[in-house]
């Protein structure tokens, strides 16, 4: 994996590469919960220096998805019910404060990139195969980043970046095999226009029931299965 050249083309650090294809590997469930990250190994697989690597596990640790072990080493982050109620609580407050700033300070751009975003979703079917899945993903993040991007606020939308991606973690570990919920497109759709008519109480009450509505059945799913939890014992 030649990480130097993909930071080169990307313009990032080598560190910051580092960092979001692991945090992507976490996210997706590559590395499963509780998985011992061995530094000798992932500099191997990286082809990095011990420097690099350790400022990538520092940022991933401070974000909330690898854990630091005194004189262990690091490892993936567990996962349990209270985190995810933590987590889901955490994105709908961010999340709405930040829909409120972009509704009251959108522009004319803003609103077309709403709109664009919302229809290459919309375009796309969601299914078991891994290329329809990685497509949706990432039209579903980016609709929800260019919701808020118009907040002008760079650390709220830090902030709410890390936070979608911890939610997506659980959604992805435990939603993945369960039937695509219809009702998710169609909360898309309502959250986009209400924003559109910059009516900020609709737009945010529906966004919130969305993310407490996902959060709550990956809470079902937790307490059916409990295999994830103990790959993180």
């Amino acid at each position: 994996m030649d990480l130097l050249q993909t930071a080169e083309q990307s313009g990032q650090t080598l560190s910051t590469t580092i960092a979001n294809t692991l945090r992507a590997a976490i996210s997706n469930g590559e590395l499963a919960p509780g998985c011992k990250l061995r530094l000798d190994e992932l500099r191997v697989t990286f082809g990095v220096s011990l420097s690099p690597l350790r400022e990538a596990l520092s940022r991933l640790s401070a974000e909330g998805f690898v854990v630091m072990e005194d004189q262990r080493g690091y490892r993936v982050a567990p996962v349990s019910e209270q985190n995810l109620v933590e987590v889901t609580k955490l994105r709908g407050m961010v999340e709405c404060f930040a829909l409120r700033e972009a509704i009251a300070r959108g522009d004319d751009k803003w609103e077309g990139d709403v709109v664009a975003s919302l229809y290459r979703l919309n375009k796309l079917e969601r299914t078991d195969a891994p290329a329809d899945q990685v497509a949706w993903e990432g039209a579903h993040r980016d609709l929800h980043y260019r919701l808020i991007s118009a907040c002008n606020m760079p650390l709220l939308l830090t902030f709410s970046a890390t936070l979608h991606d911890l939610n997506d973690r659980y959604r992805r570990l435990f939603l993945t095999s369960r039937p695509f919920d219809k009702t998710v497109r169609r909360e898309h759709t309502d959250i986009a226009n209400a924003a559109l008519e910059r009516n900020a109480d609709l737009a945010c009450g529906i966004l919130a029931e969305h993310i407490e509505r996902t959060g709550t059945n990956i809470r079902k799913a937790i307490l059916k299965s409990d295999a994830p939890l103990k790959q993180a014992a």
